[in-house]
């Protein structure tokens, strides 16, 4: 039980250090935030920002990697 859950955890890390990345280099990635189905607001002082596409595209190309890490399982 103890290594599997050690093996969990280094994989937990593993993904939170690549989120991590991720989010540093998201504004060098061009159309991130700005796909025709990106909805965005301001009024005054305030700035509403709903990413729609950019939901379904980064939804879609996860199914599809986990789908196939799982089937390599």
């Amino acid at each position: 039980m103890m290594p599997q859950m050690g093996k969990m955890l280094i994989i937990f890390g593993a993904m939170i250090v690549l989120l991590g990345l991720v989010l540093l280099l998201v504004d060098k990635i061009p159309f991130v935030g700005k796909l025709p189905g990106d909805i965005s607001f301001k009024t005054g002082n305030t700035r509403v920002y709903i990413p729609i596409a950019t939901c379904l595209i980064l939804s879609a190309l996860l199914t599809i990697i986990l789908n196939l890490i799982g089937r390599f399982r």
